[in-house]
């Protein structure tokens, strides 16, 4: 019997540690926390998305980072697999809106609750509030662990399953990255990512709390457009948050993190501007004595109102009768292109997922081993692997947990 190490106890640990017991393995799991699963527990806002029910051509174009490195293991494990593995395990799922698989009791402590029965039933060895200090390789080989109180654990395989360096309450501190260098690996640079923006103009904090749904948003270098896309933001003290920026964070980190980019917010994308323009001039006709304050309120939610009024460079009190063509198309402009500057990216402790972690050119994709060290693993976050929101991260912590737990 072969005796496999895991250090780790997050999503992709936990399942990589099911498959290999299931294989007959003597599985040991090395978790730093006082629980498994920290960060798997606050997934989707507590409710933990844990896959996509898209088809596998949206799987691959979904992830980011190395989409290629990964048809072995999303085909060795699918999206399909992953529910009926949960379901099979005695957890009920439901699809919502984007095909965003969720438990059906909405909440995240019933996945956790299931892997952990998983893990028990398979034979599981867990060890709690245990950190490792070092890998233990000789000859190019992995041969076991040291952990932090100075004992040394021997095993035939040793698979790392860390995390990256994003909610950093949770354990994910960049051990990982650190025992790969050691191992003689390549890390690339990381970035937070999912991730809400830091915005320059003041009046987000105004707006703070004001959620928006059926937005565009356009994200500009210069003059070159890197991003766009329609969905749900929300306005915070700091700048933009919400679904449709963090998947923008994912396309514009590494650029965002050096330089200053334009963010382009269309209030309206399903009218022209022409259309909008009609719409805004029969309003104004149907009530030519009202004041524009009072016309506009309906076009806006009631905190962004006083907002766009302030922008749009017009008298709030104006009888809209005396409102010219010009300045009529130039608030028209203003809804269709609300422009904010974007500073910098949140840090690490508001990103989902990090980009970057440990160069996949170096780990053999059907099995998650090292290229460079026989016997070593690297799963889920650590690698430089990485997708927009929607359960697709989760996709790859399991399918790669999947392959290594089983090649062990």
């Amino acid at each position: 019997m072969s005796k496999v190490l895991i250090v780790g106890g997050g999503a992709a640990g936990m399942m990589a540690s099911i498959f290999a017991a299931r294989r007959g393995s003597e599985v040991h799991v090395y978790e730093k926390n006082e629980k498994l699963g920290k960060k798997l527990y606050i997934t989707g806002k507590g409710r933990c998305n844990l896959t996509n029910a898209c088809d596998m051509d949206a799987l691959f174009d979904s992830v980011r980072t190395n989409p290629r490195f990964l048809y072995s293991a999303f085909y060795g494990f699918t999206n399909q697999d992953v529910m009926d593995f949960f379901e099979q395990e005695g957890l009920p799922l439901k699809t919502e809106r984007g095909d965003r698989v969720f438990p059906a009791s909405d909440k995240a402590g019933d996945v956790l609750d299931t892997l952990r029965r998983s893990m028990k039933k398979a034979g599981v060895n867990v060890h709690l509030n245990t950190g490792v200090k070092a890998l233990l390789c000789r000859d190019g080989r992995a041969e076991g662990l040291m952990l932090e109180n100075g004992e040394t654990v021997h095993g035939d395989a040793v698979i790392v399953a860390t995390g990256g360096l994003s909610y950093a309450s949770t354990g994910s501190t960049g051990d990982g990255h650190r025992f790969a260098r050691e191992a003689g690996h390549k890390v690339t640079d990381c970035l937070p990512s999912l991730v809400p923006f830091n915005i320059r103009e003041e009046f987000t904090k105004e707006l703070q709390g004001l959620s928006l749904k059926n937005v565009e948003v356009s994200i500009y270098n210069g003059k070159k457009q890197v991003f766009r896309d329609f969905g749900e933001m929300l306005f915070t003290h700091f700048g933009v948050s919400g679904p449709l920026i963090l998947t923008a964070s994912s396309f514009v980190a590494p650029l965002a993190a050096h330089q200053e980019l334009k963010l382009c917010l269309d209030l309206k994308p399903a009218l022209t501007p022409e259309q909008l323009d009609q719409r805004i001039l029969r309003d104004f006709n149907a009530n030519t004595n009202k004041s524009f304050k009072n016309v506009v309120s309906g076009l806006f939610p009631a905190k962004l109102t006083p907002v766009m009024i302030a922008l749009g460079g017009i008298s709030p009190d104006k009888k809209v009768h005396d409102i010219s063509k010009e300045e009529r198309q130039r608030f028209v402009q203003l809804m269709k292109n609300l422009e904010m500057t974007v500073t910098g990216l949140r840090d690490y402790r508001e990103a989902i997922i990090t980009k970057g972690g440990v160069s996949v050119k170096e780990i053999n994709p059907s099995t998650m081993e090292s290229k460079l060290v026989k016997g070593l693993y690297f799963i889920g976050e650590v690698l430089d692997l990485d997708a927009v929101t929607g359960g697709f991260n989760l996709q790859i912590a399991w399918s790669t947990a999947y392959a290594a737990g089983n090649a062990v």
